[in-house]
């Protein structure tokens, strides 16, 4: 399959992939994942697994299917990433995973960047939004609604660089400066960050349609092209070209209407640095971003800070064009806390809710949506957001998925 599709291809394969998960059995694999993916996961299935049987009764059903990556699959295999676990994301064209550990030393620089690149989950996508009745350091927490779009395979991620002293750092040290006059310090490690105008626009082909599909009234192209003119500034370049090539008939750019959208989706740009800080001074403005590796890693952290943590902040991976996806935890193993049943198992939720957003099982998916809006607005939590909260009760992990189930099986 060729990438980089145009709008009408991507608009079809969307389709054809929501079509192939309208059946009553699909098998989904799953990683539990390391620390407290112990914990988090059969809470997360347990959910997931009432969110389906309410919404379609017994008409539907998930298979689900272990595969390994991580410790798991280091101590039952002797890899961090057996090959069977991509094949059988491949296969079935999903996939939902828990946290898992970075191996120290060798080998695999981070399994979850494998999996994505293996893959080419191209679209990382991250909703990020307010519950009412999490703390937060913000003042309006609710003003944050915002779809961000983060390029997942190039950029620092493409992970090409080399070490201090090393041979190759010698060698290429030399060659940039016969061959560009570059002068870098003898004692320097050296990365490469490439962006292609294919990967560029496939992410924000993705994002555009996202914006179209969702009745978004805007979309912000973020950049660090006043310093990186060729690599991030091109990133904004290709954006603005596709939304002329491809979305006039929905979208504009800023400079084209003057800040006038009329009907249609208002696209403009944004230096990286400063939609830090306008995202803490005026969230509401923002709908959907586009934007590279780096940036986008910053950003959705920073934006997750302000909606109450990464605990409540669901990710996923996809491939707009082929289908394929893989949805996951966005925290880390916290393995101090793995086996005492008390991790927050929200963020994993939450990506399942994304998962058969994706699938088009909507009716399971706004069922997780209104049990989450309910347990926290009436302070049945775990730990983490109980903090600051004189009228939560504090739950256990399994406890708080019971909670959800109790409100799924109510409504």
């Amino acid at each position: 399959m060729n990438e980089n599709l145009n709008r009408k291809d991507l608009e079809l394969a969307i389709q054809k992939t929501r079509d192939s998960f309208d059946t009553d059995k699909p098998v989904i694999p799953f990683i539990e994942g390391d620390g407290i993916g112990i914990d988090i996961w059969p809470a997360s299935q347990r959910v997931f697994d009432a969110a389906v049987e309410k919404a379609y009764s017994n008409e539907r059903k998930i298979e689900w299917q272990e595969v390994l990556a991580g410790q798991k699959a280091f101590d039952n295999t002797s890899e961090w990433l057996p090959e069977k676990t991509i094949e059988m994301f491949d296969e079935f064209g999903i996939g939902i995973k828990g946290p898992l550990t970075t191996p120290v030393g060798g080998g695999i620089r981070s399994i979850n960047v494998a999996i994505r690149q293996k893959l080419d989950l191209y679209a990382c996508l991250r909703p990020l939004r307010w519950f009412e009745g999490v703390e937060t350091p913000t003042k309006n927490p609710g003003n944050v609604d915002i779809a961000l779009f983060r390029e997942n395979t190039e950029d620092v991620y493409s992970g090409k660089e080399l070490e201090m002293n090393s041979d190759d750092v010698v060698k290429l040290n030399k060659f940039l400066k016969e061959e560009f006059n570059w002068e870098i310090r003898s004692d320097s490690g050296i990365g490469i960050k490439p962006i292609s105008k294919t990967a560029s626009e496939r992410l924000i082909r993705s994002a555009l349609n996202y914006a179209v599909e969702n009745n978004k009234k805007n979309l912000a192209i973020v950049h660090k092209g006043n310093i990186m003119k060729f690599t991030e500034g091109a990133f904004r370049a290709w954006g603005y070209e596709l939304v002329k090539n491809e979305f006039s008939d929905v979208a504009v750019s800023w400079d084209d209407c003057n800040g006038d959208a009329g009907d249609k989706i208002l696209v403009q740009d944004v230096i990286a640095d400063a939609f830090l800080q306008q995202i803490l001074i005026k969230p509401q403005e923002f709908d959907v971003i586009a934007t590279t590796n780096l940036n986008g890693d910053y950003a959705s952290d920073a934006l997750a800070a302000q909606i109450g943590g990464i605990g409540i902040s669901p990710g996923g991976n996809i491939n707009y064009e082929n289908g394929k996806s893989v949805f996951e935890a966005t925290h880390g193993t916290a393995p101090k806390h793995a086996g005492q049943d008390k991790a927050n198992p929200g963020s994993l939720i939450l990506s399942g809710e994304m998962m058969f957003r994706y699938m088009g099982w909507n009716e399971a998916s706004d069922l997780i949506i209104k049990a989450m809006e309910k347990s926290i607005s009436e302070g049945n939590v775990t730990y983490d957001l109980a903090r600051g909260r004189k009228d939560a009760t504090t739950l256990s992990s399994s406890n708080f998925a019971a909670s959800l189930v109790e409100n799924i099986e109510s409504f």
